[in-house]
């Protein structure tokens, strides 16, 4: 219910736009694919204008003119955005919070970064951050809107197969519980996904260590897809 008492009340407008900011590719690319197929508005977000609109081209060609996807610039999409979602590189995280700081006030900021480094051999390793964790990082840069962790153990691969459910787990954290609902059920009108209320933000550095796992065992295992599954939780 939660989701459409806020969709009802936000704005006058009866349907949520999330923005994914670094969209155009990857993971951000992924999510905008499954939230368009599941018809919510999209925007997504770029350096570039030119391949955010090429990027939205691409979402109606796959998925048919009638998807509600947009392409802009990183601060033209956070100001119409209701929910925004950072899914860029760490190295690019920080320049992008300060273009975007004045018009996230209030809003649901939802970090999808992880904190990752290529050792010699090609092999990734998490940082170890000051803040804890990529998300606490983004609390402390904007102190004025309400960020989520979540998203970071899904395979950008398994969320581009449109042909299939993502098989995966997703875990939710945050300090401001009606943001973290709101997020798990967005994650949740994704095909195959659950969401799982991982409490405070703190518990966000955890979330983020585990992708370096997923990513050797995808290597050792030669898979695409590894993801999390929580047995034992009932929802």
């Amino acid at each position: 219910m939660f989701l459409e008492e806020y969709e009802a009340n936000f704005k006058g407008r009866y349907r949520v736009k999330v923005a994914l900011l670094g969209g155009t590719a990857g993971q951000g690319f992924g999510l905008a694919l499954r939230f368009c197929k599941a018809g919510m508005d999209v925007i997504i977000g770029s350096r570039s204008t030119e391949r955010a609109l090429e990027t939205a081209k691409n979402i109606r060609a796959a998925l048919g003119n009638n998807v509600k996807v947009e392409g802009m610039l990183n601060e033209e999409a956070v100001k119409v955005a209701d929910v925004v979602f950072l899914t860029v590189p760490l190295v690019g995280l920080i320049p992008i919070l300060k273009s975007i700081a004045n018009d996230v006030n209030g809003k649901v900021v939802v970090s999808a970064v992880v904190p990752l480094e290529a050792e010699i051999g090609g092999a990734l390793r998490p940082i170890r951050l000051w803040s804890g964790s990529v998300a606490e990082l983004v609390a402390e840069r904007l102190k004025n809107s309400k960020i989520v962790a979540a998203f970071h153990n899904i395979s950008a691969d398994a969320l581009n197969d449109l042909e299939k459910p993502v098989e995966c787990d997703v875990v939710v954290c945050s300090d401001h519980e009606d943001a973290k609902q709101l997020v798990m059920q967005l994650a949740q009108k994704i095909e195959g996904v659950r969401a799982i209320d991982g409490g405070p933000l703190r518990n966000s550095r955890y979330v983020e260590e585990l992708t370096a796992l997923l990513i050797f065992l995808d290597k050792r295992y030669s898979v695409k897809f590894s993801g999390l599954r929580f047995t034992g939780i009932k929802i």
